[in-house]
């Protein structure tokens, strides 16, 4: 059995709750971070032990203890009001700056969206970095920012495909409503289920001897149409109808960068078999665990349920 560590936890949401989870599940303690006290209230009610702060701000106040893992995945709040490099780096810097001088391991969650590449090529973790869109701007800059960190040599970077699971099909909601899609039907669509990117987290920082970089995608890249096809089959709907957005819409300067991410080092280095090896098998379990949880729900909710 393993000793009780420490962990932190900047960006407890999607990914980062479900990592929590499982490190709760091994006795470990869990810290996070959160700007909103009803969200702490939940954290607790988790058994996660929430800091109360916001990155954004000048000052960060936390006492921390010794700390063996923290996990960065803050995901950018457009609702906020502050400028995407005002969380992703000088917040990122600010987080790093508070913490203890023994942390043992960070594990920063990027993006591939730092690669631009735009013909459809294979990328790996030797592939030359220019990002065409902000989020990958920012995204770069703060690798770059923790990798000359005092505690750079201590940090793995994962760079995240684009991460989907249960609650989180995109465009379903439109392909309900039989609404035609505002999306490029062409170029390659990199993903990663979450259940897989967080074993990915859990065995990087197991396996990984930092400092360290890996891809994290599932290593199947599908062309944009056939995911949409797939998911309305799926979703027992009718074919999409297509509409392309303007030359000026954010999706399609999100079409621009073409590529597949390849996941060989992920999978040699660290001995990670996927669950979900497509996005096939994952939009199926997705929507299965969705029924699931609403069966549950209903069940609950029923009279002389519990």
């Amino acid at each position: 059995m393993t000793s009780r560590q420490t962990k932190l936890i900047f960006g407890c949401g999607y990914l980062g709750r479900r990592v929590a989870a499982q490190w709760l599940s091994q006795g470990h303690r869990v810290l996070a971070v959160t700007r909103s006290a009803e969200r702490a209230a939940e954290f607790v009610q988790a058994g996660i032990e929430p800091l109360l702060g916001d990155v954004t701000s000048p000052r960060l106040g936390w006492e921390l203890p010794p700390l063996d893992t923290v996990l960065w995945a803050v995901g950018y709040d457009r609702r906020a009001g502050v400028r995407m490099s005002d969380v992703y780096v000088d917040g990122f810097r600010r987080g790093l700056d508070c913490l203890p001088e023994d942390t043992r391991r960070i594990i920063y969650v990027s993006s591939t969206g730092v690669f631009g590449q735009d013909d459809g090529q294979w990328v790996d973790e030797r592939s030359v970095c220019e990002p065409t869109r902000e989020g990958g701007r920012v995204c770069l800059e703060a690798e770059r920012c923790l990798t000359h960190h005092r505690l750079g040599q201590r940090a793995i970077i994962l760079r995240l495909a684009g991460i989907y699971g249960p609650g989180r099909l995109p465009r379903r909601q439109e392909l309900l409503g039989d609404q035609p899609l505002t999306v490029p039907t062409g170029g390659f669509l990199n993903l990663i289920h979450v259940d897989d990117a967080v074993q990915v987290v859990l065995a990087a920082e197991a396996r990984a001897e930092p400092p360290e970089l890996f891809l994290v995608a599932d290593g199947a890249p599908v062309v944009r149409v056939d995911y949409f096809l797939e998911l309305a089959r799926l979703l027992h709907v009718e074919p999409p109808r297509f509409e392309l957005p303007a030359a000026d819409d954010p999706r399609a300067v999100r079409a621009l960068a073409d590529k597949r991410i390849s996941n060989r080092k992920l999978r040699e280095r660290l001995g990670v078999e996927l669950r979900y090896p497509s996005y096939r098998q994952g939009l199926a379990a997705s929507l299965a665990a969705e029924a699931s949880r609403r069966a549950s729900e209903d069940a609950a909710d029923a009279p002389g349920g519990s």
